[in-house]
């Protein structure tokens, strides 16, 4: 092999591994900055930066930046009215989100990262990714503002009154913010070049309809100990994910 041939392989390997070292300093720094705002617990950034790396090592800027998003919106919805929360018992921890609450909404969006990088570019899974990012938002979103906003709700099923929190529980100011956080979200996705403008209506659309699938699963499984939380959260983004694939 001569001295010109082992160069220029070198330099390639060099520029395979820039994208990675990148990635790896970006996680660190936004795995400490979500753990010093107390957005995740130490587990939760563990896993977020697992996440973080894969989306970002995967897909690129544009999935980042969809990240962040959700980290934003969700870390606001969830201190908004936090101490009436608190008083309903519905408030979450001090310490953040653990790692399996971060996994719940977070891995089907990195699932759709590892199969867009391995499937040569296919362009549905970065529409799933949208669509499983804006349904994480727009879950917690609904979920925080409407035990902020009321301490009654009704169930999505018989439309029964229930107490705010409670499982399957939806109110008119929880679900409207919902839609307009799904609809933030996508438009986020777009103007971060992850997905066309023609695809916007489509994870809008996968994103709500996850929303509402996971309003179900609370109601129909959850309030019987079928599912627990975590489960229902990672349904509702795979309902979402697999609604935009469809549709795409």
């Amino acid at each position: 092999m001569s001295a010109l041939t082992r160069t220029v392989e070198a330099l390639a390997q060099l520029d395979l591994a820039r994208p990675l070292w990148s990635a790896l300093i970006i996680t660190v720094v936004f795995a400490a900055l979500a753990r010093c705002v107390r957005g995740v617990s130490f587990s939760g950034a563990i896993a977020g930066a697992a996440v973080c790396f894969v989306l970002y090592a995967g897909v690129g800027l544009g999935a980042f930046v969809a990240l962040v998003s959700v980290f934003v919106l969700t870390w606001i919805s969830t201190r908004f009215g936090y101490r009436r929360k608190q008083r309903l018992g519905t408030a979450e921890r001090l310490d953040g989100r653990n790692a399996l609450q971060v996994l719940a909404n977070l891995a089907v969006a990195a699932g759709c990262a590892g199969l867009w990088a391995v499937s040569e570019g296919k362009t549905a899974f970065l529409l799933a990714l949208s669509a499983a990012l804006s349904e994480a938002a727009a879950d917690t979103v609904s979920s925080e503002l409407g035990q902020a906003r009321n301490e009654k709700a009704r169930l999505i099923t018989t439309w029964e009154e229930v107490a705010a929190g409670t499982d399957g529980g939806v109110s008119w100011a929880g679900t409207l913010a919902g839609i307009a956080t799904a609809a933030l979200m996508s438009w986020i996705c777009v103007l971060a070049a992850l997905i066309p403008l023609r695809w916007l209506g489509i994870s809008i659309l996968a994103s709500i309809t996850g929303m509402i699938a996971d309003s179900f699963l609370g109601a129909l499984l959850e309030r019987r100990k079928l599912l627990n939380n975590d489960a229902v959260n990672f349904l509702g983004t795979l309902i979402a994910a697999g609604t935009a694939f469809l549709l795409a």
